[in-house]
C-alpha cells in the first residue's frame, strides 16, 4: 500500500513562497487519512455482517424445513428390532393352472391415532364407533383421552371408511399405507390358500405373511425379492374348482350331511385339478381357530379332504383284490368262498345281504362282500397286506403341499392282527384321508405306478416307482367299470363318460369306542374315462341321510354317488374331455392293460 506523506516538500516549499502555514497542510492530510481508514474499517464491518446475517438465513431455513419435515412425519412407538431392516411388504400372486389369479395384494391404508393431537377425542371415538359398529366406544375414549402417545385403530380400511374417518376432521386421526392380501374368488378354493395377515407392522408398511394353506407352506417362496415376485401357478383350475364346489354344496344339503369333501385329481402326475372341504370359510375374513373344548373337525377351518382321517369302509376292497391279483393268487373268475357269517372268535363278518355260498372274485367287488374280500385278505396275509398298503402311501401323510397334510396321518391299529388283516381288507380299522384314497385309486388308474398328490404342475413323462403289475391294475380297472354298470354304483352312470368306481359306507366310531348305528361316513371312489383312464373323483359326505324314500337312506350308493356322478356330468367337459362311446369288451380276448 503506498501512503502519501503528511508533509509533501512539493506543497511545503509552496506554501512558504506563498506565506501559508506548513502544518495546515500536515492537519488536512492526517484528517483525510483518518477518513480513509474509517471507511475501509466500515465496509470491512458492513461485509462480515452480511456473511454472518446469510449464515443465518441459510442455518434458519434449513432448521425451519427440518422441522416442517418431522410435524408432518407420522409418530411411531418404539419398537425392537434390527436396526435399519426394511419391511418387506410385497407378496407374490397366485394363479391356477391357466393363469388367473387366486390370490393378489391389494393397497390399502390402516389407521392410527395420536391422541396427544387430538382436538375432540370424545367426539371423535363416537364418530368412530358409528363407521366400525365392531370398535368399543367406551374403550375409544379411554385411550383417546389417556396418556398414550400412539395407537392403531384399524389395521384395513377400504375405501369408503377411509374418506368416512377423514370427513371427521380430527388431526389426530391418521392414515398410513399398506398392502393386504386379497383373494378375489371369496370362499373358492378356501381350504387349499389357507390365507395370510399381518407381521411386522409400521405405519408405512407392513408385513404379510401366510398362515395356513399353500400361502403358509410357500411363504418364503412367496415372500422372496430374488423370484422377482414370479407368481405360484398351482395344479388347480379355477373353473373345475368352482364347479366342484358348488354340486358338492348342493348334495351336502340335499342329502342333509354334516360336512363333505372332494378330490379331483389327474391319474398320471397326481396333480390335484380341484379339492373341496365343506363347510368352508372367505379366506378374506378368516375365522378364528376352535378354542378349548371345541372339536377341531367342526371348524369351517378343518380341511376334512386332508386333515379328516376316516374308515372309508369298502372302497379298500379294490386294493385288496388288486393285490391278491398281482400276487398271482386269483383271478376275475376264482370263486371264492362267501358262506356267512364269517366267524373269528367273539367276532362276526357278515354282508350286508347273503349273496350265496360262494361268488367269483370279480361279483365279491361288484356285489361288495365283505365276506369274499376277507378270505381273499387271509390269502395275502398280515405281512404282505402291510407292504402293500405302506407302499401305496397309507402309513404316512401325504406330501401334499399345503401345511395341513402332516396332520392328515392315517390311523394304524396298535396290532395288526388276524382280525385286522380282514377288517382292513374292507375299509374298517384303518382310517386315511380322502386324499390318501384318491392317490391309491389314481396308481391303480394309471396302471400300477405310484402317485404322489401335489398341488404344482408336473412335468409330463415323469415314470413312478411301479407298485403293482399292469396286468392286475387293468384287471381291476374292469371290475371297477361293472361296479358301476352291474352293482352298487349304479347311480354313477354319466352318459359319453365311463365311470368306474367303488363305494363305501363306513359306520362313524363313538369317542367312548364301538359304532354309531345311524352315523356313517358314505363315500365314492371313482375313475373316469374307465376305458383311458384320465382323472380320479373321491366324493365323501359326513353324516348323510336321503330321505326322499320311505325309510331314511344312508349307503354310499343313494348318497354319495349321485352327488359324484353330477361332479363328473359338470367337469367333465371343462376339462376337455368330449362324451364318446365306451368301446365294447373284445369277445375271447382278456385284456391285461388300460
Amino acid at each position: 500500500m503506498i501512503r502519501t506523506p503528511l508533509r509533501p516538500l512539493a506543497r511545503i516549499l509552496k506554501a512558504r513562497e506563498a506565506g501559508e502555514n506548513p502544518d495546515a497542510i500536515e492537519r488536512e492530510n492526517i484528517r483525510l487519512r483518518h477518513e480513509e481508514m474509517r471507511d475501509r474499517a466500515r465496509m470491512r464491518a458492513e461485509g462480515r455482517l452480511l456473511v454472518m446475517g446469510a449464515f443465518f438465513v441459510c442455518a434458519f431455513a434449513v432448521i425451519g424445513g427440518r422441522m416442517g419435515v418431522l410435524a408432518n412425519s407420522e409418530p411411531a412407538e418404539p419398537r425392537t428390532g434390527i436396526a435399519g431392516a426394511d419391511i418387506l411388504a410385497q407378496r407374490a400372486d397366485i394363479v391356477d393352472r391357466e393363469g388367473r389369479i387366486l390370490a393378489t395384494n391389494f393397497e390399502t391404508y390402516s389407521l392410527y391415532a395420536q391422541p396427544q393431537q387430538m382436538v375432540e377425542p370424545e367426539r371423535a371415538a363416537e364418530e368412530l364407533a358409528a363407521i366400525f359398529p365392531d370398535l368399543k366406544i367406551e374403550r375409544l375414549k379411554k385411550d383417546f383421552t389417556g396418556k398414550r402417545k400412539f395407537l392403531w385403530v384399524k389395521k384395513k380400511l377400504s375405501p369408503e371408511q377411509r374418506q368416512a374417518v377423514h370427513d371427521i376432521g380430527e388431526p389426530g386421526l391418521l392414515f398410513g399405507p399398506r398392502e393386504m392380501r386379497l383373494y378375489p374368488n371369496g370362499k373358492l378354493a378356501a381350504h387349499l390358500l389357507g390365507g395370510a395377515s399381518f407381521g411386522r407392522e409400521g405405519v408405512h408398511a407392513a408385513e404379510v405373511i401366510g398362515v395356513a394353506g399353500v400361502e403358509k407352506y410357500y411363504d418364503k417362496r412367496l415372500r422372496d425379492p430374488s423370484m422377482g415376485h414370479k407368481p405360484l401357478q398351482l395344479s388347480i383350475d379355477l373353473s373345475v374348482q368352482s364347479a366342484v364346489e358348488r354340486v358338492l354344496q348342493g348334495g351336502m344339503m340335499l342329502m342333509n350331511a354334516k360336512g363333505a369333501a372332494a378330490v379331483l385329481m389327474e391319474v398320471q402326475t397326481g396333480e390335484v385339478v380341484a379339492l373341496a372341504s365343506l363347510p368352508d370359510f372367505d379366506p378374506n375374513d378368516r375365522p378364528r381357530p376352535p378354542i378349548k373344548g371345541e372339536k377341531p373337525g367342526d371348524s369351517p377351518l378343518f380341511n376334512r379332504a386332508v386333515q379328516g382321517v376316516y374308515e372309508l369302509g369298502s372302497v379298500f376292497k379294490a386294493f385288496t383284490i388288486a393285490q391278491a391279483l398281482d400276487l398271482g393268487l386269483v383271478n376275475p373268475a376264482t370263486m371264492i368262498d362267501t358262506k356267512g357269517p364269517l366267524r373269528f372268535g367273539k367276532y362276526r363278518i357278515r354282508d350286508f345281504r347273503n349273496y350265496g355260498n360262494e361268488l367269483d372274485v370279480k361279483t365279491v367287488l361288484v356285489k361288495s362282500s365283505n365276506i369274499g374280500t376277507a378270505r381273499i385278505a387271509q390269502m395275502i396275509g398280515i405281512d404282505r397286506q402291510q407292504d402293500f398298503l405302506k407302499s401305496l402311501g397309507f402309513f404316512e401323510p401325504t406330501s401334499f403341499e399345503i401345511v395341513e397334510a402332516e396332520s392328515g396321518k392315517p390311523l394304524l391299529p396298535s396290532k395288526w392282527t388276524d382280525l385286522s388283516l380282514m377288517t382292513i381288507s374292507y375299509g374298517h380299522g384303518l382310517s386315511s384321508s380322502p386324499l390318501h384314497l384318491a392317490a391309491g385309486y389314481a396308481t391303480i388308474a394309471n396302471g400300477g405306478r405310484l402317485v404322489k398328490p401335489t398341488l404344482i404342475k408336473q412335468p409330463k413323462g415323469q415314470m413312478a416307482p411301479r407298485v403293482m403289475s399292469e396286468r392286475a391294475a387293468g384287471q381291476t380297472m374292469q371290475m371297477l367299470r361293472s361296479v358301476v354298470t352291474e352293482g352298487t354304483a349304479s347311480f354313477a352312470e354319466v352318459d359319453g363318460y365311463a365311470v368306474g368306481g367303488k363305494t363305501g359306507t363306513a359306520d362313524k366310531p363313538k369317542p367312548s369306542g364301538g359304532y354309531y348305528e345311524d352315523k356313517v361316513i358314505a363315500t365314492f371312489a371313482s375313475v373316469f374315462p374307465a376305458h383311458d383312464p384320465r382323472y380320479v373323483l373321491v366324493v365323501t359326505l359326513d353324516e348323510p341321510v336321503e330321505t326322499t324314500g320311505s325309510e331314511p337312506r344312508r349307503t354310499a350308493g343313494w348318497t354319495a354317488v349321485p352327488v359324484a356322478a353330477e361332479i363328473t356330468r359338470r367337469v367333465a367337459p371343462l376339462l376337455g374331455l368330449r362324451p364318446e362311446i365306451e368301446p365294447a369288451p373284445l369277445t375271447g380276448i382278456t385284456l391285461t392293460s388300460n
